[in-house]
């Protein structure tokens, strides 16, 4: 039977796509299919998604990400994350890009890194990728004068403004304050606030939210999606199906579970810190009867399983929001990392003595259960959150002060005995712990069970 072209769509490129069928280079399919809510815009260089809600949206290991530009020459397409990772000040004195706190959060390939969780990045992601990180005072394409080669990145203020286009809503204005690449001067970066607002900041003064941005290779394939936030592209590669008996320790960062029981029954995968083991924590703030629970931190900043949130998610939380079922798939001893973590200074002294020798502090707790850290992955803020309600992190910053992230997704410190603050509850699962069904994805999440 010979093609029917009536059943196809002609882009402006000439490509020809079944109209039912989004397959094809990544390159393609996300300008050719923007959506009646987006367009595109060809600075000359780079092809920029715009518009308020175009089908920009792509699932690729764990996370909700938007297509952002398509370089013209290479044919790679830049893609950042929908919501933010998590949240730390750009670095202690200079706003060069380059040999940053944020590069190295950016680009961190431990076990607990963003790059090292995400899946084979060798294999989707250039990594030799050179990021324009000039320093101006202007919201025009800056010249390249200072490109800094790296897998991960961060939009930079030009990019914003193109992709915004002169509108006042776009898809990338998310309600969070979030950091650019771009130097305003030598101790200052911009950053965007919760109304779409672009400001400049001391790199120290702000622990703005993380949106990470890479770029995938030209190679790379849609197999299946619309573009929409409810059936986003998947990737060839990374649309895994029939996962039942896989053990849930070969998974990735930000993949959803179905854990607990009630209306807190959605969790997702923070890293596997502790080899073999599964660090999960809650999607959303914890709720009782649609309302959030709150809870002061305790008599002073040093988590445990007695002080007064720490009783609760190792008491009553097991109890009634999780269930037996549920808690026997759970590490009963994991170590909690209490590292203090001075204004501006680098996220890894949540955990570590120092940023480079990777010894472990002495200060830590024992628990069944806990919180994130300061700067852990998924240490952010996943949604508009329009009841601003902030949450406790684990990390304590000075005596009686703990840090804790915003709803607009910055890190601050409050007082222990603030008593408005949610809860994320945080654990290890078992390495005995495998799927039973789901995709991984917000839609459908893993089911698990304890296995032999």
């Amino acid at each position: 039977m010979g093609l029917d072209y009536n059943d196809l769509t002609l882009p402006s490129d000439g490509h020809l796509f079944e109209e039912s069928k989004l397959e094809g280079p990544i390159s393609d399919i996300v300008l050719d299919n923007p959506g009646p809510n987006g367009s595109t815009y060809y600075d000359g260089e780079d092809t920029f998604i715009t518009g308020e809600d175009p089908n920009n949206y792509i699932w690729y290991s764990g996370k909700l990400w938007r297509a952002v530009s398509v370089n013209n020459d290479a044919k790679t397409t830049k893609l950042i994350t929908q919501w933010s990772i998590s949240s730390t000040a750009y670095d202690d004195s200079s706003s060069a890009f380059e040999g940053s706190h944020m590069q190295q959060w950016l680009n961190d390939t431990t076990e607990d890194g963003f790059l090292g969780n995400l899946r084979d990045y060798q294999n989707f992601i250039v990594t030799d990728y050179e990021w324009n990180a000039t320093q101006t005072t202007s919201t025009s394409k800056p010249p390249k004068t200072t490109m800094v080669e790296s897998a991960v990145g961060l939009l930079n203020n030009y990019e914003y403004e193109t992709a915004k286009n002169s509108s006042f809503s776009s898809y990338l204005d998310i309600s969070h304050w979030w950091w650019f690449l771009t130097p305003y001067n030598a101790t200052e970066v911009y950053y965007v606030t919760e109304f779409g607002v672009v400001f400049n900041i001391n790199v120290k003064d702000s622990w703005n939210a993380i949106r990470p941005a890479i770029n995938l290779k030209s190679s790379v394939e849609i197999v299946s999606g619309d573009g929409t936030v409810s059936n986003p592209y998947r990737i060839a590669g990374d649309n895994d199906t029939n996962l039942s008996g896989t053990k849930l320790n070969t998974r990735y960062s930000g993949e959803y579970i179905t854990f607990g029981t009630g209306e807190n029954t959605l969790y997702r995968i923070v890293s596997h810190e502790v080899s073999g083991l599964t660090k999960i924590t809650s999607a959303e703030l914890l709720k009782n009867s649609g309302s959030f629970v709150t809870s002061a931190f305790g008599s002073n900043e040093n988590y445990s399983s007695t002080n007064t949130i720490g009783s609760f998610l190792n008491g009553e939380y097991l109890t009634d929001y999780v269930g037996s079922n549920y808690s026997d798939m759970i590490e009963d001893n994991t170590t909690w990392y209490l590292g203090r973590v001075p204004k501006g200074a680098n996220y890894k002294l949540a955990k570590y003595t120092n940023e480079t020798d990777n010894i472990l502090t002495s200060s830590t707790a024992t628990a069944k259960v806990g919180l994130l850290r300061y700067g852990e992955l998924m240490a952010g803020q996943f949604d508009i959150n329009e009841n601003n309600i902030s949450y406790w992190t684990l990390t304590p910053y000075t005596s009686g002060f703990v840090l804790n992230i915003e709803h607009i997704a910055v890190a601050l410190n409050a007082s222990v005995s603030k008593t408005a603050t949610g809860i994320k509850p945080s654990m290890n699962l078992k390495s005995n712990v495998v799927i039973t069904g789901g995709t991984g994805t917000k839609e459908n999440p893993f089911t698990v069970e304890l296995g032999s």
